[in-house]
């Protein structure tokens, strides 16, 4: 069985799957790729990648969250989330194509409706009587 971290293992993947495609397709200065590895990213998408990567490892839900799109915590600053969407939007329909497994296992987080918040995060529940 996989760890619980595996899925946010995963999650990071797909995000920074998504926008070297997007980025590759998109910015002139990410065609230069050398055979076997991908090419680098511009400035800009290296930013968004970064910041996606931060609010993933940020993340009050951590394993038990749904995907950032059905969140009802936007930690994300407005500029990047449009920019997201963006790549999303663009490598979204492309992705089950080109990384179909990374593609089903986001579809299958989607599924998951309401996130639940990671082990230390939320509030402990009271072992005590109520009269105590």
């Amino acid at each position: 069985m996989p760890s619980a971290a595996s899925r946010i293992v995963r999650e990071a993947k797909t995000i920074q799957v998504m926008i070297a495609m997007f980025c590759r397709e998109h910015h002139a200065c990410a065609g230069a790729a050398r055979p076997g590895r991908s090419a680098p990213l511009c400035a800009g998408c290296r930013e968004l990648r970064d910041y996606a990567l931060r609010r993933l490892e940020r993340c009050p839900f951590q394993t038990g969250k749904t995907t950032c799109a059905l969140c009802p915590i936007h930690c994300y600053r407005a500029d990047m989330r449009e920019r997201v969407r963006a790549v999303m939007r663009w490598a979204g329909p492309r992705m089950i194509t080109r990384h179909p497994l990374l593609a089903l296992g986001h579809l299958h987080d989607q599924r998951r409706k309401t996130p639940v918040r990671a082990a230390g995060g939320g509030r402990a529940a009271s072992s005590s009587p109520a009269g105590a």
